[in-house]
């Protein structure tokens, strides 16, 4: 199982999708209960859901599930949250605080740097590959990484999620008129809500490779399943009605960073 799949664009945007992937090798399903088999915290169907919204970008994706390791962590295993509950790199319980191994010992030191050898440092070596080759061709790059989560997560955040959650780590990870542009296209979607900078302010991937300084620009997006499931509990099938209303407005913001991106390499030339 190779645990990146990549497929390469001539955009300055990149795509990175690290949560869509469901393949667990055997040795690790087996170590699963119940509850972690059913592997509810994927970000279900995500890279369908933006799938051609830009043909011409770059997509990384990791296929193996992050309950393997989550590839959107320090791989420290620094918390991104201080202070707040988070999952870790190695999940030992979902997003309902309910364990999900068999073993309750957890998992060690040696099987931690094993999981970051065959999954979290091949999805990373691609990302870095595609964002010098990007870089490259364009002088700037502008990494878009794809996420959703359930609308109400009581052991993450309290209440409902907005729709939109916009996350550039309180504006380090990007551009201003990057910022701006992702909040003034998702303030203008209809019916949808949102915030920039809220409870999810950007992954580590946001974090560690957002270096505007070095034009090298990354925002998270953060969807509510609510928006394109048919429902957040299992099948967790995709609701085409709901996507086809969603899709022109996340189609609207990514043209409008890619012009961004393009104006930034004309300022340059």
């Amino acid at each position: 199982m190779n645990p990146v799949e990549v497929a390469r664009g001539d955009s300055p945007v990149i795509l990175a999708f690290p949560h869509t992937g469901t393949h667990v090798p055997e040795d690790i399903w087996e170590r699963l209960n119940a509850e972690g088999r059913k592997l509810r915290d994927t970000d279900w169907h995500v890279d369908r859901l933006y799938a051609g919204l830009l043909p011409a970008a770059t997509i990384v994706r990791a296929t193996f599930h992050r309950y393997c390791i989550d590839a959107n962590r320090d791989p420290s295993g620094r918390t991104l949250y201080p202070g707040q509950n988070t999952t870790a790199l190695i999940p030992q319980t979902d997003f309902d605080n309910q364990p999900i191994w068999e073993d309750e010992g957890g998992i060690g030191e040696t099987e931690s740097v094993t999981r970051l050898s065959a999954f979290h440092g091949p999805y990373h070596a691609a990302l870095v590959a595609e964002i010098e080759r990007v870089k490259a061709l364009h002088g700037v790059v502008i990494l878009y990484d794809c996420h959703s989560i359930r609308s109400r997560c009581p052991f993450l955040f309290e209440g409902r999620l907005p729709d939109l959650n916009i996350g550039t780590d309180n504006g380090l990870t990007c551009a201003p008129e990057i910022e701006e542009a992702a909040r003034e296209i998702c303030s203008a979607a209809d019916g949808y809500s949102m915030v920039v900078n809220g409870r999810f302010r950007g992954g580590w991937t946001t974090r560690f490779y957002g270096q505007p300084m070095e034009n090298v620009h990354a925002i998270q997006m953060e969807l509510v399943q609510s928006a394109y499931l048919a429902s957040e509990s299992e099948p967790f099938a995709y609701d085409a009605g709901k996507a086809e209303r969603l899709r022109p407005h996340l189609r609207a913001l990514l043209e409008r960073l890619e012009q961004i991106a393009f104006s930034m390499k004309k300022d340059q030339d």
